[in-house]
């Protein structure tokens, strides 16, 4: 691979002549940051989740309430 002269952290691809992204650190850091995105949302999914099946329960009590 030849490197990308200006760019420490790129290289050209001798047969393909692609451009290639040699910067573990910074891929590494995305990755986490995406998975970190996938775990605060499902958490807000389960709170969604929580939140709702509270409501019904909720929901429920003052309909029985009224009942009696």
């Amino acid at each position: 691979m030849i490197p990308v002269k200006g760019y420490p952290n790129l290289y050209r691809d001798e047969q393909s002549n692609a451009i290639i992204n040699c910067d573990d650190k910074s891929y590494n850091q995305y990755m986490n940051a995406v998975k970190n995105r996938q775990l605060q949302q499902k958490e807000i999914d389960q709170i969604k989740k929580d939140i709702n099946e509270i409501k019904s329960l909720l929901k429920e009590f003052i309909d029985e309430s009224r009942g009696n």
